[in-house]
């Protein structure tokens, strides 16, 4: 009797090449695309419910500015956020961090030293605070929320102790200018937000360290039988986030043209969810940069769709609860259906 042949792998498409769609990859180019179907139909909306404002052109490019400047300080935290979250851990501390590093680099002796100084302070105090967290989580064996939690509390009073619980204005015209200033009439915020999300992206995906970042958060212990020094990058991880809450105090202050305790409020929740609905996983092992950037712009889109019909705010954190649960609900089932089907076509 004849034994029956062993089925042999799936033959390739027509031309020999791998479906695009096929993989991880694949996974992240249709999770994007979806997200940039969401943006359009929060546009789309947007015409609908105020047909008179999207009808004028030069409102239209004053709205996507304003809506990419609201994004921009949010946006750079998010890109040191999904570092974190794709190593397997968590930052409960970058609203914080941002206030502290802020008040810091305002106070009348960092000042006393010029833009430099500031700007040099306040990256300063985001790594060495991002690092003392990652210490914790990595050699006192914290949880990361914990942790996190703990600075969380810690750099708010300690912002609030060299403030004096008061306002702190900045009075440096170079700093104060970041904000205001525009080149080929697109705000310097925005660029600083393309940049650090050009230098993310490439980090993750060019690298060693990204690499190991994903190795990291997908299988800690293989990692380290890999010969990965999983203690050292996970502090590492927490330092690049740190750095990214530095570079966003100094873009924030520009902003306000001054620093308190209170700045980057709940930033780490915003951080977090635009992550989340950009497909990062919070297990850890898998996330984009593209996706998080879209994230912040969806949530950024969101608030300026609400501002202009007259929503309130609480309208609008609940169809920001509503998106966020639907995303964790598409991490669980990842996209399998969707693949399935682009398969079989």
């Amino acid at each position: 009797m004849q034994t029956p042949a062993k089925p042999g792998p799936e033959p390739a498409p027509p031309g020999g090449r791998k479906r695009p769609w096929a993989g991880e990859a694949g996974e992240s180019v249709t999770r994007n695309l979806v997200l940039v179907g969401v943006l359009v139909a929060l546009i789309v909306i947007g015409a609908i419910t105020q047909p008179e404002l999207y009808g004028n052109s030069t409102w239209v490019w004053t709205n996507i500015l304003s809506i990419l400047q609201l994004a921009s300080v949010v946006g750079v935290v998010t890109v040191g956020m999904t570092f974190v979250i794709i190593g397997g851990g968590i930052d409960l501390s970058v609203g914080a961090i941002v206030a502290l590093a802020g008040v810091w680099c305002t106070t009348l002796a960092t000042q006393s030293y010029g833009a430099g100084g500031m700007i040099f302070t306040a990256l300063v105090v985001g790594v060495a605070v991002g690092l003392v967290n990652g210490l914790l989580i990595s050699y006192g064996r914290l949880v990361p929320f914990i942790a996190t939690l703990a600075m969380l509390v810690a750099a708010r009073g300690l912002a609030a102790a060299i403030s004096g619980k008061q306002t702190q204005i900045s009075a440096n015209t170079f700093i104060n200018g970041i904000a205001s200033t525009k080149i080929l009439g697109i705000p310097v915020l925005v660029y600083i937000l393309a940049a650090v999300a050009v230098a993310g992206w490439i980090l993750l995906n060019r690298t060693t360290f990204g690499r190991r970042t994903v190795a990291v958060g997908g299988n800690p212990e293989a990692a380290r039988l890999a010969g990965i020094d999983v203690k050292r990058h996970t502090m590492l991880l927490y330092g690049l986030s740190g750095l990214c809450c530095g570079i966003a105090a100094i873009m924030l202050t520009s902003q306000a043209t001054s620093a308190q305790a209170a700045m980057g409020n709940l930033y780490e929740l915003d951080a977090i969810a635009a992550a989340i609905i950009g497909g990062t996983l919070l297990s850890g092992g898998r996330g984009t940069i593209v996706g998080s950037i879209l994230g912040v712009l969806i949530f950024a889109t969101i608030t300026n769709l609400f501002a202009i019909n007259g929503l309130s705010t609480e309208a609008q954190n609940m169809v920001k609860g509503g998106i966020i649960v639907a995303a964790v609900l598409v991490q669980q089932f990842r996209f399998q259906s969707v693949t399935r089907l682009f398969s079989r076509t």
